[in-house]
């Protein structure tokens, strides 16, 4: 954990600046140092009609309410909402950089990654919103033929191949790779 704080200290994130019609949006990767180093918690998001990211593994979070004081207290919110865990004394260890949907059908919802670092897991008690948490060592992610590919298909969109990684039944692809790939690039 130690090099993870020292490396997320120094780095300078890169920041989207929000337009008219923009979604802000906040996710809350949450650390832990577990058996096999370094460990993330992750979410498998329930299948509901609606939701754009239905059944994809994700890092909890969600859209800014307006008594969100900032995209911190999102984070927070949603971490509480959907898995049951009080983020307000946990460790800030960073922010990563923004980024948004690569598919032109998404909503314009600009999502900024928080860091945070809790001391042991918690009690985890999923939401309706969720159908599964679970804790990832960043060692059995960086295992051979974990990182590979995943062929996309979205109506009205060409198929595209997109990097993914395949944990079992899981797959961590979309945003939440493109979150985890440079922080496991970051602190390794």
């Amino acid at each position: 954990m130690e090099a993870a704080r020292r490396k997320l200290r120094d780095y300078r994130p890169v920041e989207i600046p929000f337009e008219k019609g923009m979604i802000a949006a906040a996710v809350a990767v949450i650390l832990h140092d577990g058996d096999e180093g370094l460990e993330a918690l992750f979410i498998h998001r329930a299948v509901r009609a609606g939701d754009t990211w239905s059944g994809q593994i994700a890092f909890p979070g969600g859209r800014r309410d307006p008594g969100d004081v900032d995209l911190l207290a999102t984070a927070i919110r949603e971490t509480g909402e959907e898995v049951g865990v009080d983020l307000s004394g946990a460790e800030r260890l960073g922010v990563l950089d923004d980024l948004y949907p690569r598919t032109p059908v998404l909503p314009p919802v600009v999502v900024r990654p928080f860091v945070l670092a809790l001391t042991s897991r918690p009690r985890i008690v999923v939401s309706a919103e969720v159908q599964d948490a679970f804790w990832v060592s960043f060692r059995a992610l960086q295992a051979s033929g974990v990182l590979g590919e995943i062929v996309v298909d979205h109506p009205g969109i060409p198929r595209r191949v997109l990097p993914a990684y395949r944990l079992g039944d899981h797959t961590i692809w979309g945003m939440s790779e493109r979150i985890l790939t440079p922080l496991i690039s970051l602190v390794s």
